[in-house]
């Protein structure tokens, strides 16, 4: 077993080693968790291009002691000109290419709102510290990692012809092997204006109007107009009171709600062994009660058929939790979100801690690649409808449903815990898994990411709604989950990339800082 890494001077902890060693430099430099994150933030949109980019959304918590939690949407709406008259002919909005970049790309933004709450603070790090690292990555060049070349290979068909995909990440039109060393120059640069501009640069400067041009240039419905009326929130996280924490996560157009949901649920269950039946029945059980809420009610914020918080209750989890058959299983047709996404998470010196997100939707998003900027955008707004009276229905402004979705739990005792994962429809329940092993059957931190999990419902283009086990689990437990009458569907693999890459950190009142990383991942736990 791997032990759980500990330090006291500030710790960053990400899928890629080199987006961790960019965050706990910074730290050393004497910048903060919010300034680590950003360098961590530009690093990995550099290095692991398959997962996430800057043409993509980003949501944070950040917590500073003795203060509220505070939320940042980054997230961007459809662009004007998405409409149903762009995509008549269609039956849904296509995945890839450039009508598939439809929404404006938020995480820069975020970057910014980030560091405007940071900045009370203390003195920054100039920007052009915090984004050193990605840029000399992508001047240099990273070495292509395994899942990178593994995901280019197995989505090529619908990548391939998307402008640019094939001229940044493809070597004599075909996909690079691991090991191959990527340079991108155009990205390298874009980096270096915005460091040198300013972030604003990327939606009201010469950035932005180079953006939008190519834009419209390649057939997106995206124009500079889009980006210029784009700036990050700060909105109020949900949080869900549990018997001994307060967990927050990020409010609807994310799927935060059943992340939230599904540990509230579960502390009612009164489970008091973790990784037999019990543990696992429960959490995908309360799974799939909370999928239910959130496919009825998670849509725009502006559009919401009800109130989240509402779910949240003591009184309407406990109702909830009371249907639950800790015997048998609710059947499960319901489809499934997709999604590729990168989190981490930061916890600095003084006890400020971030948990951050990061993503393009589907590996590499719609594939667009803009090659004047050497921007990757995403395709967030495939997950709009184009019938009307969808709960997503496409329309301009509006915001697309998100997968996305970071966790930080505040402990009674002093601990602070930021914890998340990539995985799409995986998300929240990987995150139950990890914190609930964590937090109710005392494992350690790092045993609690690495332990073999499983997943209900789909993830990384798998299109089965069946209960995905690791091969690592217990054949007896297997068996019980079998005739629970789960629909069981054994991995080959012992670690899979089918559970996604997750991280956690927990900082105690000690000022002690615990760290995981995934060994599913490329990634690493880097300390003082």
């Amino acid at each position: 077993m791997i032990h759980t890494l500990k330090a006291l001077g500030g710790m960053q902890v990400a899928p890629h080693h080199l987006a961790a060693q960019a965050g706990r430099d910074v730290l050393r430099d004497g910048g903060n968790a919010v300034e680590a994150m950003v360098a961590a933030a530009a690093a990995i949109a550099v290095v692991y291009p398959h997962m996430n980019a800057i043409g993509g959304d980003g949501f944070w918590l950040i917590h500073e002691p003795g203060q509220p939690v505070r939320a940042i949407d980054a997230c961007g709406p459809a662009a004007a000109l998405a409409t149903r008259a762009f995509y008549a002919g269609h039956d849904s909005i296509p995945s890839r290419g450039p009508t598939a970049a439809l929404t404006v790309a938020g995480t820069i933004g975020g970057w910014a709102k980030a560091l405007e709450v940071a900045a009370p603070w203390g003195p920054a790090l100039p920007l052009s510290r915090l984004l050193a690292d990605g840029i000399r990555h992508a001047r240099d060049g990273v070495v292509v990692s395994t899942s990178q070349a593994a995901l280019t290979r197995d989505k090529l068909a619908g990548l391939k012809d998307a402008p640019g995909f094939a001229d940044t990440y493809l070597v004599n039109g075909q996909p690079p092997e691991a090991g191959h060393l990527l340079k991108q120059p155009a990205l390298a640069r874009t980096l270096a204006t915005l460091a040198d501009r300013g972030l604003d640069d990327f939606y009201r400067g010469e950035l932005a109007q180079r953006i939008g041009a190519e834009l419209e240039r390649v057939g997106s419905p995206l124009r500079t107009s889009d980006l210029a009326a784009y700036s990050a929130q700060l909105v109020q996280p949900l949080a869900v009171r549990l018997q001994d924490s307060t967990v927050y996560n990020l409010p609807p157009p994310t799927q935060g709600l059943a992340a939230l949901m599904i540990i509230g649920l579960f502390d009612r269950l009164g489970v008091r062994d973790g990784e037999g039946f019990e543990h696992v029945h429960g959490l995908v059980e309360a799974t799939k009660r909370a999928f239910r809420v959130r496919d009825r009610v998670v849509t725009d914020p502006g559009h919401l058929p009800a109130d989240p918080h509402g779910f949240l209750a003591p009184e309407a989890l406990a109702e909830l939790a009371a249907q639950i058959d800790m015997q048998r299983a609710l059947p499960w047709p319901d489809p499934a979100a997709p999604g590729d996404t990168i989190w981490m998470g930061a916890i600095d010196a003084q006890g400020r801690a971030v948990s951050f997100i990061q993503s393009v939707y589907w590996e590499f998003g719609s594939g667009t690649v803009l090659q004047d900027t050497g921007i990757c955008w995403q395709n967030r707004g495939t997950s709009f409808s184009l019938d009307p009276k969808a709960l997503n229905p496409l329309a301009p402004g509006r915001k697309p449903f998100h997968t996305l979705n970071p966790s930080l739990a505040l402990f009674d005792d002093g601990r602070v815990m930021p914890y998340g994962t990539m995985g799409g429809e995986g998300q929240p329940q990987t995150q139950a898994a990890v914190f609930t092993r964590y937090a109710r059957f005392g494992q350690p931190l790092q045993q609690a990411v690495s332990a073999p999990r499983w997943l209900l419902g789909r993830t990384w283009g798998d299109v089965s709604t069946s209960l995905k086990l690791e091969s690592r689990f217990d054949p007896a437990l297997v068996t019980a989950l079998q005739d629970a009458g789960h629909v069981v569907e054994l991995l080959p693999e012992a670690f899979s990339d089918t559970m996604g890459h997750a991280g956690a950190l927990v900082r105690h009142p000690s000022g002690v800082i615990e760290g995981a990383a995934d060994p599913r991942s490329d990634g690493s736990v880097a300390a003082l």
